[in-house]
């Protein structure tokens, strides 16, 4: 049950977390719209071609600039080792922010950068898993995004190793530890 407020009181556990995720849904949704009016300014002001792609995904607001009718996004949007997405990423978070007053976590995709880079992160980690188990010792990785961390290290978890973030950013990098 809901108060006045809109706060959740007096409800039985499995309700009250059930309408925590309902009303943090609201919350991502919230992000996405705030979003995407952002980036479709930008993209105005920069008179570049675009649609904008809201959605939730998992515990944070996925915003897409795909491909519009008039043509195709600009790879620029996304620059050298996808700095310039990383950096559009940044200025949307704070946008968000600014107008919320919330923190953001959302994740910017564009023309599929995040799905290749992930694809090869992964190939990477595999090669890099296979070298430690082989040789029974630490293997350091090129620095890396946070997003690109995040992928290592899953991809590192689920073939039983460890690995852990060392230096600060841009240098941060990945090391991968025997078992």
């Amino acid at each position: 049950m809901e108060t006045p407020d809109g706060d959740l009181a007096d409800v039985e556990p499995a309700k009250a977390e059930k309408g925590d995720k309902k009303l943090r849904v609201r919350q991502l949704e919230r992000e996405g719209e705030v979003a995407a009016d952002f980036l479709e300014t930008l993209l105005d002001i920069a008179d570049l071609d675009g649609d904008i792609d809201v959605d939730v995904d998992g515990d944070r607001a996925a915003i897409a600039i795909v491909d519009s009718d008039e043509g195709r996004v600009p790879r620029r949007l996304v620059g050298a080792d996808g700095k310039v997405l990383e950096a559009l990423q940044e200025l949307t978070r704070l946008a968000v922010q600014a107008e919320t007053g919330e923190r953001s976590r959302l994740m910017l995709v564009i023309a599929g950068h995040r799905a290749q880079r992930r694809s090869a992160l992964v190939e990477l980690a595999k090669v890099a898993i296979a070298e430690v188990k082989e040789s029974g010792t630490k293997r350091s990785l090129e620095p890396m995004s946070a997003f690109e961390r995040k992928v290592v290290h899953d991809e590192v978890a689920a073939a039983g190793l460890v690995s852990e973030s060392e230096g600060v950013d841009p240098h941060r990098h990945i090391v991968i530890l025997p078992v």
